[in-house]
């Protein structure tokens, strides 16, 4: 007598597997490694823009001799304020089109995950009730 719940190998199929689990999720894994390498490529421009900036400040304070060097230095520091005001808020813009991305790739993958899951189990609530009665033909006795 055979076990009709029990483990067939054979019709275990890998190719539902993959399309149901693996796929999406190696998907989202890839959208994943695509933003944080936008994000971080990003953050090392902005960090070579601010030491860019330290430097070129730091070679024009060196190079202040008298009162009126220091006035122009000191001048000047409001324009470098503004433009690092400015590329702040450039990148905090960036940062922010990068997230919303996300977002909207995140949300149609879960959305074809999702129909496709759903189309799987409309398969199989089709076709459970014919493996049900075939099992239940197998594991009843036979008689002749």
């Amino acid at each position: 007598m055979t076990n009709a719940f029990a483990f067939d190998a054979k019709q275990f199929d890998t190719a539902q597997l993959e399309s149901v689990f693996f796929a999406p999720a190696r998907a989202f894994a890839a959208l994943s490694l695509d933003v944080t390498e936008k994000l971080v490529n990003t953050q090392l421009e902005a960090t070579k823009a601010h030491a860019d900036t330290n430097l070129a400040q730091l070679r024009s304070l060196v190079e202040v001799k008298d009162a009126e060097g220091l006035k122009g230095y000191l001048e000047g520091q409001q324009e470098v304020a503004k433009e690092l005001t400015e590329r702040l808020k450039g990148d905090a813009d960036k940062v922010v089109a990068v997230q919303q991305e996300f977002i909207q790739e995140s949300q149609k993958l879960t959305e074809g995950s999702v129909k496709q899951a759903q189309a799987g189990l409309q398969q199989a609530t089709e076709t459970a009730p014919k493996a049900v009665e075939e099992a239940v033909k197998e594991a009843a006795p036979k008689t002749k």
